[in-house]
């Protein structure tokens, strides 16, 4: 490792003496918020870029290893929603003196988890709707508002946030997928490096390729 030392996914602030970029995962505290290790956000606290995520729901926030999340980033969760299918949407219920139950779970147009892959990039000041589902090696452009499913290794930008192209071709991406390297012990991701930050994607493939084999 260099100079000796070794990356700890369980300190909260990885760069001494700067608050601006934390491991999420320790300082969670949240049971509905699970997030891998080695994921960081660009910001001083994680929770509160969480919103709308209450119990009644059962909605959880779901976040894989090794993503890399910008200032600005909000996830919004299903307490967002207000109930839809009947003749107004205003929600009575949550404000004092109306005469109003809260609606059935049933009649909310709830979503369910919101489920972001492993070494997903997501730009400053994105948006993440509730119910999405972000795939591996995913890049989430900056101000785009992610409202559908995002595949595995594609490039998303705008609002409502569109595909732009794949990162790499689909035998390439079969193979990382395959690969995970992001589930690899410490010390085998530090000896993986080359290939992990390598340009030459031919290289890469035949290398993955002998590593699966």
């Amino acid at each position: 490792m260099k100079n000796g030392i070794i990356p700890d996914p369980n300190v909260i602030h990885p760069l001494k003496d700067y608050q601006n970029e934390i491991y999420v995962k320790p300082q969670i505290k949240n049971p509905h918020i699970i997030v891998g290790e080695f994921t960081y956000i660009a910001a001083a606290d994680f929770e509160s870029h969480v919103t709308h995520l209450y119990d009644w729901n059962g909605d959880s926030l779901i976040i894989g290893k090794f993503c890399q999340i910008a200032a600005g980033v909000e996830f919004i969760m299903n307490g967002a929603n207000h109930q839809m299918n009947g003749v107004s949407t205003y929600p009575f219920y949550t404000l004092p003196g109306w005469n109003a139950e809260p609606p059935a779970l049933a009649d909310l147009p709830l979503k369910g988890d919101t489920v972001i892959g492993n070494d997903v990039w997501i730009g400053q000041n994105a948006v993440i709707m509730p119910g999405v589902h972000i795939g591996d090696g995913a890049i989430i452009g900056a101000n785009a508002v992610v409202a559908a499913d995002v595949a595995p290794y594609t490039i998303v930008v705008g609002n409502p946030a569109r595909p732009v192209k794949k990162r790499f071709d689909d035998e390439l991406i079969e193979l990382l997928q395959k690969f995970k390297w992001w589930d690899k012990p410490i010390e085998e991701i530090d000896a993986l490096i080359p290939l992990l930050t390598s340009s030459d994607l031919e290289k890469v493939r035949v290398e993955l390729k002998e590593r699966i084999g």
